[in-house]
């Protein structure tokens, strides 16, 4: 039984770890208007996230049917089952900010990029230190990442309250501003996403629901 699991956890940790760097990619390329990169989240890696979703369920499946776990262990496969919706959910994210940074590159520059390279990096921080709680067992570090979303959300709405400015003053720049605000949404929908899984870590390890309470 542990060698099965150990070879599921393993096998998640690469996923999320693949997914991160989607994310990551996703508004880096938009900053550096690195093409390739962003061709490379849309061609490359979420074919490859897609298809690691799929095996990650099968695995969580057969594990159940054929271990039997109890308690626990039981928790903690049907919480890896949950994370790897989410993690599908993130992917599909990570892929509409890409297409959003290809859309804009082939565009004057609306203005400079200061909060939404900032909103993707503490998302992604969030992303991974959610993901890290939950393989490390860190209830502590769970509820610090639950902490950090109003953070995110207030970046969402001072990069909204510009770009409508922008869209007011001259309606050119409708198109691209809605581009720049389908990013920010996607990373706001991740970050949401980041602290269920932190919720979920948290139940893992100690069966505790804690979804609805203030931290």
């Amino acid at each position: 039984m542990d060698k099965g699991f150990g070879e599921l956890k393993l096998r998640m940790e690469e996923y999320a770890l693949l997914v991160e760097h989607m994310v990551r990619d996703g508004v880096r390329g938009l900053v550096e208007r690195d093409r390739q990169m962003l061709q490379r989240v849309l061609e490359e890696m979420e074919e490859r996230a897609d298809r690691m979703e799929l095996e990650i369920e099968e695995m969580c499946i057969s594990f159940i049917a054929t271990q039997q776990p109890r308690a626990k262990l039981l928790r903690t496969v049907m919480m890896i089952y949950k994370i790897n919706n989410d993690l599908e959910r993130i992917g599909d994210l990570a892929t509409s900010i890409a297409e959003a940074s290809l859309y804009l590159l082939d565009r004057p520059q609306l203005k400079p990029l200061v909060d939404l390279p900032r909103m993707a990096e503490i998302t992604v921080e969030m992303l991974s230190d959610a993901l890290r709680s939950f393989f490390d067992e860190d209830q502590e570090l769970a509820l610090r990442v639950l902490r950090q979303d109003d953070t995110v959300d207030a970046l969402r709405d001072q990069i909204s309250r510009e770009l409508v400015t922008y869209m007011a003053s001259d309606p050119s720049t409708i198109d691209r501003a809605m581009q720049i605000l389908r990013i920010s949404r996607s990373l706001e929908r991740i970050a949401d996403l980041a602290t269920n899984i932190s919720e979920d870590a948290v139940f893992a390890v100690s069966g505790s629901i804690i979804r609805h309470r203030m931290y």
